[in-house]
């Protein structure tokens, strides 16, 4: 009886926080498809479960984003268990609501520092990896935060939105390494960290919030050979919300 290969078979993922919610549905998705996966957070104990759990092809690693450090020991310590890394899931994330004037300067620079620089960071640190290994797929999830404004959430959008702008601007300069660089941009998902932009389900076209696996589904396409000829674009998944 022949074994049917996996869509990502062969392939090695870094997803920041990797751990809980979508980076956990991406994490076991991609595990299941083939892939060698290194769970990256800061949750301990969250991470080493979800490493029990999902078997040889996975390892937990301890990162914080926001350290240079950091992600060139990881990337070191990934290509020596691992090989070159042909898989980026920018995934970690934090949540704060807070409308422009509440938002304090230390706010603003935490969530700017998990979820813009820590993308930049991270995007620069595989690129050589990647590029010796002849090419690879960058995944930065931004958020629908990043397509249109949304009241109350004045830090989070602004580094959403400048994801957006800095996966289009690394899929030109990486372009010449057969790296692809994508956005994706969740609408509401039902997560540990729900995205609470100020709409409800009866604002979506398709009535209900999307789930991690759903996202798990469109990081999984972005990561496979399936879409070698797709970068620089943002991939929104809101259930129709910001057709409007």
């Amino acid at each position: 009886m022949s074994m049917q290969s996996g869509r990502v078979d062969g392939k090695v993922a870094l997803i920041t926080g990797g751990a809980s919610g979508m980076g956990e549905a991406i994490a076991t998705r991609f595990v299941r498809e083939g892939a060698s996966v290194v769970i990256a957070d800061m949750d301990a104990s969250r991470g080493k479960a979800l490493e029990e759990r999902l078997g040889l092809q996975a390892r937990f690693m301890p990162l914080d984003v926001r350290s240079e450090g950091d992600w060139n020991s990881a990337v070191n310590e990934v290509e020596r268990q691992f090989g070159p890394l042909s898989i980026l899931v920018n995934c970690a994330g934090i949540l704060k609501e807070s409308s422009l004037e509440y938002t304090t300067p230390e706010e603003y620079r935490l969530l700017t520092d998990v979820m813009q620089f820590g993308v930049y960071l991270g995007m620069r640190a595989v690129a050589p990896s990647m590029r010796r290994d002849g090419g690879g797929s960058i995944i930065n999830i931004s958020s629908t935060a990043g397509i249109v404004g949304y009241p109350q959430t004045f830090a989070y959008t602004a580094a959403k939105w400048a994801v957006r702008g800095m996966t289009k601007a690394a899929a030109l300069d990486l372009a010449d390494g057969k790296i692809r660089v994508n956005s994706i941009h969740p609408g509401n998902t039902n997560t540990p960290m729900i995205q609470c932009n100020d709409y409800s389900v009866e604002d979506v076209p398709l009535k209900r919030n999307a789930s991690a696996e759903e996202i798990a589904h469109l990081a999984l396409f972005l990561a496979s050979d399936e879409s070698l000829y797709i970068t620089g674009a943002e991939h929104v998944i809101d259930g129709g919300f910001t057709a409007y």
